[in-house]
């Protein structure tokens, strides 16, 4: 596909969603001041092939309300939305990046180390319902585990790592396994039968990262100081995330499982958050506090 025609389809889906709903002679007068047009009305023919194309490549559904001639934008579930949101994203950030070559020596990016080797192969897997058999190498462990075998569920990404989420068949166990650190990845040829009663947005709806447990969640408070609070307020830590403004600080209410996921997150903000409750989080954190004091202690 080439760039300029990828750019024409996320013209057309930002302009209908910033409009909410727009007529088609809206869109063409929004079309003919925009880039990609000679002055020209979108044909009729070309706006209907650019819907079908937008719908098979990012599942965005144009929709068109009979009673006045409007289109909109079909957004599906919360869910559905968020990953068209990350894919449209992705999409338009690869395209404008792919337009800076002669820049590139000024624009520093994060590397994703696990979305380059298995990362197609774990979502054809994923698509098609065939278990994963691959080794793993854990951070925690000197030796390997060899030979493991899950029925993929779903797919998470979590600070610039992949992790798939499946039944360890072995075990007969949900585990977790983060993509870069697999090897020897291989899809096998059978298929299997998910489990019907497993609910993958109920499973991580309570969760903060990647660690998943089945311990009930809890009503958490963070009181975080002016600054920090615009930024925690621009990219919320969970989408449970409800602030009460003061005039000095602005105390964030979440409800999820207290992990060790979220107790670092908490200690990489340093002073400028402080949790007000639970108990147990205080404590999580406060313990996290002094190991790292002993550290600088010990010399």
């Amino acid at each position: 596909m080439s760039r300029n025609l990828l750019a024409r389809y996320i013209w057309l889906i930002d302009t209908i969603r910033r409009y909410g709903a727009i007529t088609r002679e809206k869109l063409n007068e929004l079309w003919m001041q925009s880039p990609y047009s000679d002055g020209d009305p979108l044909p009729r023919r070309t706006f209907y092939n650019y819907r079908t194309a937008i719908e098979e490549l990012f599942n965005i559904n144009i929709e068109c309300n009979p009673t006045t001639y409007e289109y909109y934008i079909d957004s599906g579930d919360s869910h559905q939305a968020s990953v068209t949101d990350w894919l449209l994203n992705s999409a338009a950030m690869s395209n404008v990046l792919s337009s800076v070559k002669d820049v590139s020596d000024a624009i520093f990016l994060e590397d994703v180390p696990s979305a380059r080797l298995y990362l197609s192969q774990v979502i054809s897997a994923l698509r098609e319902h065939h278990p994963l058999h691959f080794t793993y190498r854990p951070y925690t462990r000197v030796n390997p585990t060899r030979d493991v075998v899950i029925e993929p569920y779903f797919l998470k990404i979590f600070r610039q790592r992949w992790y798939v989420t499946g039944r360890n068949t072995r075990d007969n166990a949900i585990k977790t396994y983060a993509l870069d650190r697999m090897e020897d990845v291989s899809i096998g040829s059978d298929t299997f039968v998910p489990d019907p009663t497993f609910d993958a947005e109920k499973f991580v709806r309570d969760s903060f990262g990647i660690i998943f447990t089945q311990a009930e969640p809890h009503s958490v408070v963070i009181r975080a100081t002016a600054r920090q609070a615009k930024y925690l307020r621009a990219l919320p830590l969970h989408h449970s995330q409800r602030e009460e403004i003061h005039d000095a600080f602005s105390d964030f209410h979440y409800h999820l499982r207290l992990t060790q996921d979220f107790v670092q997150e908490l200690l990489s903000l340093g002073a400028d958050v402080k949790v007000i409750s639970p108990p147990e989080l205080r404590a999580m954190v406060t313990e996290g506090l002094r190991k790292a004091l002993e550290q600088y202690e010990q010399g």
